[in-house]
């Protein structure tokens, strides 16, 4: 008797699907893999692996009932797991820990039996936003203000804009875009604000395939880029320090004036005492005019007077007697 089986008894043929659409992961989170067979079957004595589908390399492989890391790339070495609790239904999942920027891209996922390989192609698609806008002012352009907006760390190409308060675009003086060494993008787009202009402006980076996006977290005018605001006590003590130190340097030279000028005047006096003493080691005979009741030598009479030089070494002497006062003319005998 000559009995027909399906083919597919013989032959065990089948095909793979993966997702219809492309996986998203973000930096440093997970990303889930996932193929099945069809129709349905158990893939537990299959080798079941994915590649990188550019150049082949082995992201992930299972065979003989377990993995098999000795060919795997090193990138991915410690970073994948194959979660096969629905392997007998032909349904695998492989997960990526810590994505990174280079996991970015296309993925093949095969299944092989002793007679037939199928595989699918996936892409994993690293959306990573960068860093938040940093607006600088880089000099005059065009009779106006050149103003530029910067972010780095996207994982694919970002789009830069720039909005006026309403929201509306603005026309960029120009944009640039450029991957660094580690696979990520920065962006650099600039405008050009008019001087007399009051206008303020704010600049947003998007990711297209996340469409997402980060926005400056400040709005900038003109005013505010060349008279920006001062801490009230940081002027208090900008005019307060200097004027005490002007107060403290006329202190100090009034102050020195003052000793110079006194050393002075005790010099000019020791000098005069110096000088009467030597004029007055002879004591003058004075000859007294005018005067009733005393003889003419003058000599222990007292009273009160001042000495002045006169012309030609004489002095004179104003003598008070009481009552009256005397003016008369000395000189050496």
């Amino acid at each position: 008797f000559n009995f027909l089986f399906p083919l597919t008894h013989f032959t065990a043929q089948f095909t793979v699907t993966g997702p219809d659409h492309p996986v998203t992961a973000s930096l440093g989170g997970e990303a889930v893999l996932s193929c099945h067979l069809s129709p349905r079957m158990s893939a537990e004595n299959m080798e079941v692996g994915w590649l990188r589908s550019q150049d082949s390399e082995v992201v992930h492989l299972y065979h003989d009932g377990q993995d098999q890391n000795r060919e795997q790339m090193l990138e991915y070495r410690g970073r994948t797991e194959l979660l096969r609790d629905d392997i007998t239904n032909g349904r695998v999942f492989l997960r990526i820990y810590d994505i990174q920027p280079s996991d970015n891209g296309q993925y093949k996922c095969f299944f092989q039996s002793s007679v037939f390989y199928k595989d699918a192609l996936l892409e994993l698609q690293v959306a990573g936003l960068g860093s938040d806008p940093v607006i600088s002012v880089e000099g005059h352009q065009d009779g106006g203000i050149r103003v530029v907006c910067q972010s780095s760390g996207w994982n694919s190409q970002p789009e830069a804009q720039w909005r006026d308060l309403q929201g509306k675009i603005l026309p960029s003086a120009s944009e640039n875009i450029a991957q660094e060494a580690n696979g990520l993008f920065q962006t650099k787009i600039a405008i050009v604000i008019a001087e007399e202009s009051n206008q303020k402006v704010s600049c947003s980076v998007r990711n297209p395939r996340l469409d997402q996006e980060r926005e400056s977290s400040m709005a900038l005018s003109l005013a505010e880029l060349f008279f920006p605001r001062v801490n009230p006590w940081t002027v208090a003590l900008g005019v307060i320090l200097p004027l005490l130190a002007v107060l403290t340097a006329l202190a100090s030279y009034c102050f020195w004036r003052q000793r110079r000028a006194k050393g002075d005047v005790m010099r000019r006096g020791e000098g005069n005492m110096v000088r009467d003493r030597q004029r007055f080691k002879t004591k003058p005979k004075v000859k007294i005019q005018g005067l009733r009741g005393f003889d003419s030598v003058f000599g222990g009479v007292s009273g009160s007077g001042s000495w002045a030089e006169g012309e030609e070494g004489a002095e004179e002497i104003m003598i008070m007697f009481e009552p009256r006062i005397f003016n008369c003319h000395i000189s050496q005998v």
